[in-house]
């Protein structure tokens, strides 16, 4: 275990699995109290044992103010502050326009749009002078895929979320960056891949785009949670991120 985050707390939603899981490993190793959000309590309870260290998880809808409510109280019982704060959750919902339906687009903006703009709101009262805000976004933001115009443009929103508030909260000296992952081999995408058809259609389609030749892990992302979180990037404010093995940059 590292001490480059010891005595810090953090929060990361949807912290259960994927990129948010990789985030709460990573930051709990290098000594951080971590806490971690997701909506079903088996997952939750994996990925407590699988994080190790400090680690609470409160079962929460970043949708819903009131889970959030309880999250942070919680952490305030618990700790009495926040130091690090990841706003990972996210959903998505695949249609093509003239198929976009209304309960969809409803799910994805409260989740990835509400959701964000809430996750931090209701932790300003406990976010410590300097602390660190990583916020989640998608190399979808800037390259057009067909079937996401709800998801890429809620994640082009967060991108605007930063700027608007490293201003707004500038005197509290409170840094906050964008990371935008590009193709990354989470489990949900493991699972979109039910048949040798689809696999083959992966690799021609989205590996082979990427100049590195290969898809991203979620450990990865997590290093780069790790640093955006740490000293290590006290001069960095406003960015963003583009951790896509310069898939959305040629």
């Amino acid at each position: 275990m590292g001490t480059s985050l010891r005595g810090k707390v953090a929060v990361v939603t949807g912290g259960s699995e994927g990129i948010g899981l990789a985030a709460a490993k990573r930051l709990a190793a290098d000594g951080a109290a971590v806490f971690i959000t997701g909506r079903r309590q088996t997952v939750l309870d994996d990925a407590v044992a699988a994080i190790g260290g400090d680690v609470v998880a409160v079962q929460a809808d970043v949708s819903k103010p009131a889970d959030l409510d309880r999250l942070y109280g919680a952490v305030r019982v618990a700790k009495g502050k926040l130091d690090i704060l990841v706003a990972n959750a996210g959903v998505q919902a695949r249609e093509t326009l003239g198929s976009i339906t209304e309960e969809a687009l409803d799910y994805q903006l409260a989740v990835n749009f509400k959701g964000t703009i809430f996750t931090v709101q209701q932790a300003l009262p406990l976010l410590t002078r300097g602390a660190s805000i990583i916020l989640m976004s998608s190399t979808t933001a800037m390259k057009g895929l067909s079937t996401r115009t709800v998801y890429s443009a809620t994640k082009a929103a967060i991108r605007s979320f930063a700027r608007s508030w490293v201003t707004e909260l500038k005197e509290r000296g409170i840094r906050i960056n964008v990371l935008s992952p590009g193709p990354i081999e989470t489990p949900a995408v493991k699972a979109s891949l039910a048949d040798e058809k689809a696999v083959q259609a992966y690799k021609a389609n989205v590996i082979g785009a990427v100049p590195l030749g290969r898809v991203g892990q979620p450990e990865e992302m997590g290093e780069i949670v790790a640093f955006l979180a740490s000293d290590a990037s006290s001069f960095i404010n406003g960015a963003d991120i583009q951790a896509d093995g310069g898939w959305a940059q040629v």
